[in-house]
């Protein structure tokens, strides 16, 4: 892997995939965990759509984690967790269930300077955690995923815990459910070595309500979802 400069956050470095990294072998059989489960793919080498814009809001805009404690949720490379340690965030808990991203994680941040307090499981199966910021990039890439990250982030509203939500308009985002609070061009890697940037926002998700939403100027292109090609 690379320490290089985020595209569109040059204040940040992360060690990210490049032709030479070798990552097709974290997919072989071997790599599987001891509980059995299948090898999950490399999301943590590529800077996504929604955590890099997730992470461009929280720095222009300090205030918004300054002080606070925040959730990284899915944090993959921990971008966005940077990000808001970078911005003054009292404390981020960074959730990720990947072992390989764990590690990934632990790299980026000291690769940063910075202090991440790193959560390996599962927090959505449970009671919200004590943060007072969910900050959720690319968590709805799959109908699946984003079926079980609902439950959890109604969850964190209810406890009266902020959420904002960074998506460059995947099929699956809950438009009925955000709030549109900032729109930026951004690339969104796709796990095929970067792209022209696109617009991609920030929103707040908010509880459910009857009233219809107003309509979000992103595309509704890219139904896959992100789909990493290791390289």
């Amino acid at each position: 892997m690379r320490l290089a400069p985020v595209p569109s956050l040059p204040e940040i470095r992360l060690y990210l995939a490049h032709p030479g990294s070798g990552l097709r072998r974290l997919l072989e059989a071997d790599d599987a965990d001891e509980s059995g489960n299948d090898p999950q793919p490399p999301y943590w080498a590529y800077a996504w759509a929604g955590g890099t814009v997730l992470a461009r809001h929280v720095l222009d805009r300090p205030s918004i984690v300054a002080g606070r404690r925040v959730l990284d949720l899915g944090a993959g490379s921990g971008l966005v967790g940077i990000a808001a340690a970078k911005a003054g965030a009292h404390e981020v808990v960074a959730a990720e269930v990947d072992r390989n991203g764990v590690a990934a994680l632990r790299l980026n941040a000291e690769a940063n300077g910075v202090a991440i307090q790193i959560c390996h499981e599962d927090v959505t199966t449970g009671p919200p955690p004590a943060v007072d910021l969910v900050l959720a990039g690319d968590v709805f890439y799959a109908q699946e995923v984003g079926q079980r990250m609902m439950p959890f982030l109604d969850r964190c509203l209810a406890a009266g815990i902020d959420v904002l939500v960074g998506d460059p308009g995947r099929a699956w985002l809950p438009r009925q459910r955000l709030c549109l609070l900032a729109e930026y061009q951004v690339p969104d890697v796709g796990g095929n070595g970067g792209s022209e940037p696109r617009p991609s926002a920030v929103f707040a998700f908010v509880a459910d309500r009857v009233s219809p939403p107003a309509r979000s100027p992103l595309s509704r292109e890219n139904p896959a979802g992100r789909r990493p090609i290791p390289e």
